[in-house]
């Protein structure tokens, strides 16, 4: 019959993405970004940097810091609700076929390096904490330098890398689906944090909070030096307010769902976080996490934590447990959110013709950028083998220079005063308009969060070497760029 005929001749249409994540499920995958394992081992890091109780001033100015980026990515993320989030805003605010082309690649192209680094932190974390039950998992079984850089493979390692492949398993379905879990995940993590917050306070000593040394605000070279080494350290604990931008396709509402996630989610975790520093400078000496604590100790501060609020006590080691437990939970917590937010960015980068196009698969079933999943996967299996903290400085550095900096610029740009000026038909009510999420007091927070990332990038001793890193990338990109826009331009 000519009317099956014409069925069977018509194409299948393309699978697409599906806006499937709800407002609070959006807020979730934020918050447990945001938080993972960071703030659970890096605590004793920046007391170190700062030298003392201070540290809770690096975390009030990354709160401050990360509240002024967050309306930046507000007003992007409600402009341009697209999969892809840095990508997309990159490439339209910088001009599509000029400068922004290929901005938007070298973006794309650090997030290969970046991404993995990031997802990895949160493996390394995973095992760290893990290790409190296998503690012999620490030894290295094999370790080697590779270009200046520590290659270490042990039990810790393995745990690390199991880790990520199990957030690959479980990533590998529709969005819809992920949508209970989040909110799950997003939970337990608040609980974890919780748990720490009460038993500090209800353990409280205030003359161990506040017992700062000399000089602790002394505004010299050395406080200066501190307060950016311990910056950047919370730049990084706080980082993952801007994940759902990377899913704007995925969202529902996205321009209310969006603020309301960025925003919301920098608000609760700030104020968790300076409540949980106080509460455990309250308990543990700040001299113990500086250098008297022990070196495997230090791995699992918060089960240290739990044994000396509960000394004397049959709970100390069920408490221990139960907190190890916890974090565990919210560093594969924080794997499954950041793996999901980044995949996302290939994709968008090959959906524009401007990354290899296998990137651009999207699974005919599943509806999700399957390639580009698995391939980040499997970088953060390798990323997996570097140590913890280097990791963390390295992502950071890249991550300023080729991400915030120039969103921060972009912001100020009258393409994207004009764009977020136009009002947009309301998803759920297409005869009503809506507009984009505007900043209160613009440009003072842009400049702000560009100052702020400045003064990270800057005040650090080993700059320039990391300087060299970023370098590496910014040139290898460009040869890539230069390459693929040679081969486009061949007849």
């Amino acid at each position: 019959m000519p009317h099956n005929s014409t069925m069977a001749s018509a194409p299948t249409p393309e699978p697409t993405l599906q806006r499937g994540l709800s407002a609070n499920a959006a807020l979730g995958i934020n918050i447990i970004d945001m938080v993972g394992v960071g703030p659970f081992v890096t605590l004793p890091l920046i007391v170190i940097a700062m030298g003392g109780p201070q540290a809770m001033l690096g975390w009030l100015l990354g709160a401050v810091l990360s509240l002024c980026d967050g309306m930046v990515w507000s007003e992007l993320g409600t402009t341009y609700p697209e999969a892809g989030g840095s990508y997309v805003y990159l490439r339209k605010l910088y001009g599509e076929q000029g400068l922004g082309k290929g901005i938007s690649f070298l973006y794309a192209w650090q997030l290969l390096f970046s991404a993995p680094l990031s997802i990895a932190s949160g493996c390394l974390g995973f095992a760290q904490y893990l290790s409190y039950f296998f503690p012999h998992s620490i030894q290295p079984l094999a370790s080697f330098t590779f270009l200046h850089v520590p290659i270490i493979f042990s039990g810790q390692t393995l745990m690390a890398m199991g880790l990520c492949c199990l957030a690959l398993v479980i990533l590998y379905r529709r969005i819809g689906s992920l949508d209970r879990l989040m909110r799950i995940l997003g939970g337990l993590v608040l609980l974890a944090l919780g748990a720490i917050i009460i038993t500090g306070l209800t353990h409280f000593h205030a003359s161990l909070a506040f017992s700062f040394p000399a000089g602790a605000f002394h505004l010299g070279p050395a406080f200066f030096a501190g307060l950016g080494a311990g910056m950047l350290i919370s730049a990084y604990d706080y980082w993952g307010y801007y994940n759902v931008c990377f899913l704007g396709a995925e969202v529902r509402e996205p321009r209310r769902t969006i603020p309301y996630a960025v925003l919301g989610s920098i608000t609760i975790v700030a104020v968790l976080y300076l409540l949980m520093n106080v509460s455990v400078l309250g308990v543990i000496p700040w001299h113990d996490l500086t250098g008297n604590l022990n070196g495997d100790a230090r791995m699992y501060t918060m089960a240290v934590f739990m044994q000396r609020a509960y000394a004397g006590s049959s709970i100390a080691h069920p408490a221990a447990v139960t907190i190890v437990i916890l974090i565990a939970v919210a560093a594969g917590a924080s794997v499954l959110a950041l793996l999901l937010g980044y995949s996302r960015i290939p994709y968008a980068a090959a959906r524009s013709g401007n990354f290899p196009a296998i990137f651009a698969r999207v699974h005919p079933k599943l509806h999700i950028p399957h390639i580009s999943l698995l391939t980040l996967g499997g970088m953060t299996l390798l990323c997996c083998l570097f140590r913890l903290q280097e990791v963390i400085t390295t992502l950071v550095v890249i991550r300023i220079m080729f991400q915030f900096l120039l969103q921060g610029v972009a912001v100020l740009l009258p393409t994207h005063r004009r764009a977020r000026n136009q009002t947009h038909a309301d998803p759920a009510n297409p005869g009503r308009k809506i507009q984009s999420f505007r900043m209160p007091l613009y440009p003072l927070p842009v400049l702000l969060a560009l100052s702020g990332f400045l003064f990270i990038l800057f005040s650090r001793p080993n700059f320039l070497k990391e300087m060299r890193t970023a370098a590496f990338i910014l040139a290898t990109g460009a040869i890539v760029y230069t390459i693929r826009l040679y081969r486009t331009r061949q007849p």
